[in-house]
């Protein structure tokens, strides 16, 4: 019997920059090419992570790839964004790390100083994150061709038995919560490529935020009902994918999304959104109404989740949407990320 080939969906000629870049564009690569051929009629909701079944036990997986440029910039490096990235991406799937596997590939011409820096890097907020660097491979290519080091990580975790997340469990009257300031990390790499003369004080939010998804589990529990870190294509675009995912409409509160005053001010010389910034330390989350100033309160009592707020809420209309409201009455649609404005992010 002939089985019906795959439909493949994606129709760009070739591969640029914005298909890296998280938002429209790598959707519509990953689910019109990657997911038809490789995950075929078992394509599910995409998300940061995927919860397989081993025999009975249930496993959190996932997958990652870093390309920053500078390698070091204000509040971390490469080596510590690789560990951060991967160990986030298991939590707010509702999982906890337990092991990584890494690998780099090297530059040739890349100082020995510099490589043993990032691995020193990868040790440190490993052992901080609780998780281990299980194995791991390494390769060289021409110089020229990896600006200097890209680092690609696997990550393995164990379900939280409190979390039980998915786009489908949101209701209309669920409140969006986000973990702290928004913007932080993008905006510190532009300034560290030097392409904005502008002076500020301001550094990467890269850390693991496990232990502020393990406060919200116990004291939210089942009333979590989705999470994501918005990295690559900022919040906007986590909370457009969740708003087509389950049918209904995000209203967020503008003047309540935490935004420090030099990532608005950079944004606003460039033109861009602070909802469209990568981020490396922050989730947005939704929680059930009633749990909600629970989540927050615990949030508040946790090292680093001081600047955590609530910024909106789930409603029935417009359906598939993300609306900005302001406090003057205005609204307007907040989009997925289109184009590439920040390469070389994460």
């Amino acid at each position: 019997m002939s089985m019906t080939p795959p439909r493949v969906r994606f129709r760009d000629r070739q591969i640029e920059m914005a298909h890296g870049a998280g938002g429209k564009a790598s959707r519509r690569l990953v689910e019109g090419l990657f997911a038809p051929l490789l995950l075929g009629s078992a394509a599910e909701p995409l998300g940061d992570a995927a919860c397989i079944d081993m025999d009975g036990m249930q496993v959190a997986i996932t997958a990652d790839s870093f390309v920053v440029k500078p390698l070091r910039f204000p509040g971390g490096s490469i080596g510590e964004l690789a560990v951060n990235g991967t160990v986030n991406d298991l939590a707010v799937s509702g999982a906890r790390a337990q092991a990584l596997v890494v690998t780099y590939v090297l530059e040739a011409g890349l100082p020995t100083e510099a490589l043993e820096a990032e691995i020193r890097a990868m040790a440190k907020a490993a052992e901080r994150a609780g998780v281990r660097v299980a194995g791991g491979d390494t390769k060289v290519v021409e110089h020229g061709k990896a600006d200097c080091m890209y680092i690609t990580t696997a990550g393995i975790g164990r379900p939280i038995p409190e979390l039980a997340l998915s786009a489908s469990s949101v209701r209309p009257g669920d409140k969006v919560l986000i973990s702290g300031p928004v913007g932080d990390h993008g905006v510190t790499i532009l300034l560290a490529r030097g392409e904005l003369e502008l002076e500020a004080d301001l550094c990467s939010d890269t850390r693991s935020v496990l232990p502020l998804v393990e406060a919200l589990a116990r004291a939210a529990g089942p009333g979590i009902r989705w999470m994501r870190d918005p990295t690559r294509g900022g919040v906007a675009t986590s909370l457009n994918e969740l708003a087509r995912d389950c049918g209904l409409a995000v209203v967020l509160s503008e003047d309540a999304i935490p935004v420090r005053d030099t990532v608005r001010g950079a944004c606003e010389i460039l033109g861009l959104d602070p909802l469209h910034i990568a981020n490396e330390g922050q989730f947005v989350a939704v929680i059930a109404a009633e749990n909600a100033d629970a989540a927050l309160a615990a949030l508040h009592d946790t090292p680093g989740g001081h600047e955590a707020a609530l910024i909106g809420e789930m409603r029935e209309q417009p359906a598939g949407t993300v609306l900005g409201a302001t406090s003057y009455g205005g609204t307007r649609v907040i989009d997925m990320l289109v184009g590439d404005p920040l390469p070389r992010i994460c």
